[in-house]
């Protein structure tokens, strides 16, 4: 998008409205006779003295559990003029949003990824136009800080320093479960809130520091439900069944593509019950408990990805519970 910078009598700018937990951007009138537009489209048009500028306006809020490492930020944008497509560009990446149909009301899901430094950071909303322009809006999130606890564990050996014949194995399935992490579907495959694959309590929470067999290792990257030997898994959301393989350090792990870059991964199963390309409503059985792989006992770990960035599953399905986003 280009800035002009015109001169005008009697001009729209932006003025901004802080609410409880959002912040709204709307029209008002001014007498100012010298503004910067970065907000409107102006049209291919002639640039001459009848050329007339087509506006297209963003109005967004953003509602959050919490602006820290982990979480998950629900922007909910409304354009003066319907747009066939929209994302937000965070945190060096770019999250689609999605639309009912119209082109005028879009929700984006935005991750702050776990390993987010508090601070502001730059974001802009940026849209096409039915007739390929463009508009864009920049804004700012503050990011705050986060100390997560430690947890310390006892596991087989082999699962803290692997045998050397093993090495390649584990190199290889890095890189395939990072590709499918790196692939953004332009297909939305959810509807509606998400919900917990187990019925069983949190045992280990997302983002713990983790000592195994008192050597550090990476942080959690998911979240763990107790459940027995057996227990069903269901689908948190609908989506295209990615992965189904036995992975050295999750075991039985199944990958669901729930569509626009958001997947959820399912470890430590004893059975799966989907195979690659499926496509799974939310509930759909989609394996059972286990401890197979780099456990201490039976349990499910979940973990969600969206757009690379790694977030808090709990976070993911609090931010639908009061919204009516789908």
């Amino acid at each position: 998008m280009q800035n002009f910078e015109l001169r005008f009598n009697r001009v729209k700018i932006i003025t901004m409205h802080k609410t409880d937990k959002s912040i709204v951007y709307s029209l008002t009138h001014s007498t100012y006779t010298h503004v910067l537009l970065s907000l409107f489209l102006l049209s291919p048009v002639l640039l001459s003295g009848t050329a007339k500028a087509a506006e297209i306006i963003l109005q967004f809020t953003h509602t959050e559990r919490s602006m820290q490492p982990g979480e998950v930020v629900l922007f909910e944008v409304r354009s003066s003029s319907p747009l066939k497509q929209m994302n937000i560009s965070a945190f060096g990446r770019k999250f689609p949003a999605f639309t009912k149909d119209d082109g005028l009301n879009w929700n984006c899901l935005v991750g702050i990824d776990r390993d987010c430094k508090p601070g502001r950071y730059d974001i802009k909303v940026q849209g096409n136009g039915m007739d390929g322009s463009s508009v864009s809006k920049p804004y700012s999130l503050d990011v705050l800080s986060k100390e997560f606890p430690t947890r310390v564990l006892e596991v087989e050996p082999k699962y803290v320093t692997p045998p050397a014949n093993i090495l390649n194995r584990i190199r290889n399935e890095r890189k395939l479960v990072d590709d499918i992490f790196a692939s953004t579907t332009q297909e939305k495959f959810w509807k509606g809130p998400f919900q917990l694959p187990v019925p069983g309590k949190v045992i280990s929470e997302f983002g713990k520091r983790s000592i195994f067999n008192g050597e550090p290792r990476s942080a959690h990257s998911g979240t763990d439900f107790r459940g027995a030997v057996g227990t069903p898994i269901y689908a948190p959301n609908a989506g295209r069944v990615v992965l189904t393989r036995d992975l050295y350090y999750s075991g039985n792990t199944v990958i669901i593509d729930h569509g626009l870059g958001l997947y959820s991964y399912l470890g430590h199963m004893s059975a799966i019950n989907v195979k690659e390309r499926d496509y799974v409503e939310i509930g759909a059985l989609v394996g059972k408990v286990g401890a197979t792989g780099r456990v201490t006992g039976p349990h499910l770990h979940w973990t969600v990805r969206l757009c690379i960035s790694r977030v808090d599953p709990i976070s993911l399905i609090n931010i639908f519970e009061n919204s009516r986003t789908n």
